[in-house]
């Protein structure tokens, strides 16, 4: 695979002085499903906006690797999914998943077209025409994702999407966004607080932790399906548990690798 994402000894301060994070080294390979996992407040969030080109690195660089949708109308580099929806309740469903879409080119019959192919991806294609404050918690967040994948980005960002919701609507949400992953085969950088989560959902996880924060642990998860309660799993949730509080890895990749899945 090639890579999509590269940042290089990438740190961001406000002030020049106190750092967010520092020396962050990270490659996403066009395909991945990667997770950022860390505590609340370790800056995964702001390392999503710094990737997106939001905000501009204090220290090194971001770069993304050319790409031909970017020369394609209604297409964008990136696109981000929030915690929470951010709908604009005097716009249908289907007018908000358009929204992004808007200023790049497109005929409204395209724009139609477009929000609706992705409506029908997160399987809300009977809603289209309802209005945000009729649908549930995570009817609303199918509506951010909708609204990203419609302008087909290169690199889709989601910023704990699921965090706010119950933990069945969540768990289905989950189970929906690998379908549409394998759908779609678009590449993921995922941030998440919850290990449960990012094993998963993941293809690799990547550890933010300290002050400032960096990369304490780049770790590959392994093939799909998985059992959470698996040897291997359970080896690695403590691993990851271990990296996050900065104690001793308890074992390198062959000590969960080596287990049975």
């Amino acid at each position: 695979m090639t890579s999509l994402v590269r940042l290089e000894n990438t740190g961001l301060s406000h002030d020049g002085k106190h750092f967010i994070f520092r020396h962050v080294d990270l490659t996403i390979r066009t395909g991945e499903f990667v997770a950022v996992l860390g505590p609340s407040g370790v800056g995964k969030s702001t390392l999503l906006r710094v990737v997106m080109g939001l905000i501009p690195p204090t220290e090194g660089q971001v770069t993304l690797a050319p790409s031909p949708s970017a020369q394609q109308a209604g297409s964008r580099r990136t696109a981000l999914v929030f915690q929470d929806a951010r709908l604009m309740p005097w716009r249908s469903v289907r007018r908000n998943v358009e929204l992004g879409l808007e200023g790049l080119g497109l005929s409204r019959h395209d724009r139609h077209a477009r929000a609706e192919e992705s409506l029908r991806l997160v399987g809300l294609s009977a809603e289209a025409s309802r209005w945000p404050r009729q649908l549930s918690g995570g009817q609303r967040q199918r509506v951010g994702v909708a609204r990203a994948l419609t302008v087909n980005p290169d690199l889709l960002l989601m910023d704990e999407p699921f965090g706010a919701l119950d933990a069945i609507t969540r768990a289905g949400l989950q189970a929906e966004l690998l379908t549409i992953r394998e759908k779609t085969r678009k590449t993921v950088l995922f941030v998440t607080h919850d290990i449960d989560e990012a094993i998963l959902l993941a293809d690799r996880i990547v550890v933010l932790a300290g002050k400032p924060a960096s990369v304490r642990g780049d770790l590959p998860v392994g093939p799909r399906p998985r059992d959470p309660s698996s040897t291997a799993m359970r080896a690695l949730a403590d691993r990851l548990r271990a990296l996050i509080a900065g104690e001793p890895d308890p074992g390198g990749a062959a000590y969960w690798q080596s287990a049975e899945i």
